[in-house]
């Protein structure tokens, strides 16, 4: 299987043509009079008007559809510090689902000469090379930079620019799990306030999603976090300042002691490092979400069998894939539609509200036959039948789900509206997200 997805692979990425994305044009360019307008003299008139108006950027060029997925290659997928020419297929495959799920053109930027002498991110260069993209650009989505210079580089630029800044390895993760993490506790009858939490990863991603849960309830003293040392706690010396805020005052110092009663794991760490003993010395009415890729923390019927009541993974070919193509898409097309300049917390919380929503209702009869022929398996186990199809299998709806984008794009749209950041208003959201449908659908 493996060398065989690797040759797939390659001949994938290889042919017809090298890479996966191209250019098209928008407009006819085929006479002189076509010419003409599109370049030089025509092209005068849209250059002057925006000069005397810069608003008229969103009027007369590409902008307010267009994203550049921005990364130096230090932290790529499960592959680490491989740099950005070898992040470059990751990047161009990011802006294939920009397009295909939202029918956003998104560019990939990979950038050098922005790292340290030890290869780490140089956080100051890679700001200022970003920054400098809001002309071009409607919105900025970082990718696969690593920790800890990531959360600078998006706390500065989201400080600097006037257009959405969005991290996605840290936000994505976050916005999605909460929305089956809420759907998955009120399957057991736990609320987050009262959930004790274990965090495997002290990454960008587990960290971020911690923060996400505080901000959606959770509370920060039911919180024990590890990285590669073991349980971070108050007396342990040289802490970043993200992990300071997670030290706890404890005597556990392993994986095992810390999941002793805990209601929820969250695994953004190593393959098989979760046993079943240790699931079952869970509270009762465990929620497991083990989102290493492409070895999970521990398999799903490892944990099953083991007393867990709900259990998500990263992968496709298990039930509830915590897979980030469920929110950036549908985000930045919210966030660009009203001209957003920001990605708030609330945008997120709404992101997150709508995918949880989207679980619990009734799946129309298009959707059905799309997810029919995307997950035949699933349809056949009657997994998107019911009014109210959620169940421990059936937590977060499914990335090929024609419903998601469109949902995500108007609660995005609308809590940018509420919160003061929407350059333009949509008044009638229902025809919004109507229209977001059609739009994806041609």
């Amino acid at each position: 299987m493996g060398n065989n997805l690797k040759e797939s692979s390659l001949e994938y990425h290889a042919k017809p043509v090298p890479g996966k994305i191209s250019v098209e044009t928008t407009k006819p360019c085929k006479t002189q009079d076509d010419l003409s307008m599109a370049y030089t003299p025509g092209v005068a008139s849209p250059c002057l008007a925006i000069k005397d108006n810069p608003e008229d950027v969103w009027q007369y060029t590409s902008k307010g559809n267009l994203v550049a997925v921005v990364s130096d290659g230090t932290a790529v997928l499960g592959l680490g510090n491989i740099g950005p020419a070898a992040g470059l297929p990751v990047m161009e495959g990011k802006a294939v689902l920009f397009k295909r799920f939202a029918d956003i053109d998104a560019v990939p930027l990979c950038v050098g000469g922005v790292f340290k002498e030890n290869g780490r991110t140089d956080a100051a260069k890679l700001i200022e090379f970003t920054e400098k993209l809001e002309p071009t650009f409607g919105g900025i989505n970082l990718e696969d930079i690593g920790s800890p210079a990531c959360f600078e580089v998006e706390q500065t630029l989201k400080k600097r620019m006037n257009i959405p800044v969005f991290h996605d390895d840290q936000h994505g993760t976050a916005i999605i799990s909460l929305a089956a993490l809420l759907n998955a506790l009120d399957l057991v009858g736990k609320k987050i306030e009262d959930c004790r939490f274990v965090v495997s990863g002290a990454g960008a991603a587990g960290i971020s999603c911690s923060e996400f849960y505080i901000s959606a309830g959770a509370r920060r003293e039911n919180f024990l976090m590890l990285d590669s040392k073991g349980v971070i706690t108050k007396d342990r010396p040289g802490l970043t300042p993200e992990k300071a805020r997670f030290a706890a005052d404890t005597d556990r110092r392993t994986l095992a002691d810390a999941l002793k009663g805990a209601d929820v794991f969250l695994g953004l760490s190593v393959g098989n490092c979760v046993t079943p003993e240790m699931v079952k010395s869970m509270a009762p009415g465990a929620v497991i979400f083990a989102m290493a890729n492409p070895v999970p923390e521990i398999f799903p019927a490892d944990a099953w069998a083991a007393g867990a009541a709900v259990v998500g993974t990263g992968r496709t070919d298990f039930p509830n894939q915590i897979n980030n193509v469920l929110g950036f898409p549908g985000i930045f097309r919210g966030a660009l539609d009203v001209r957003a300049t920001d990605i708030t917390e609330s945008m997120k919380l709404a992101a997150s509200r709508a995918l949880a929503e989207l679980a619990r209702e009734a799946v129309p009869a298009d959707a059905l036959e799309v997810l029919k022929e995307a997950y035949p398996k699933d349809y056949a186990d009657g997994m998107f039948n019911g009014e109210n199809p959620l169940k421990n299998t059936y937590v977060i709806p499914k990335p090929f789900d024609i419903r998601v984008v469109p949902r995500v794009a108007r609660y995005v749209a609308e809590a940018a509206m509420k919160e003061g950041v929407a350059g333009v208003e949509i008044s009638d959201l229902a025809a919004y997200e109507k229209a977001v449908a059609a739009r994806i659908k041609r």
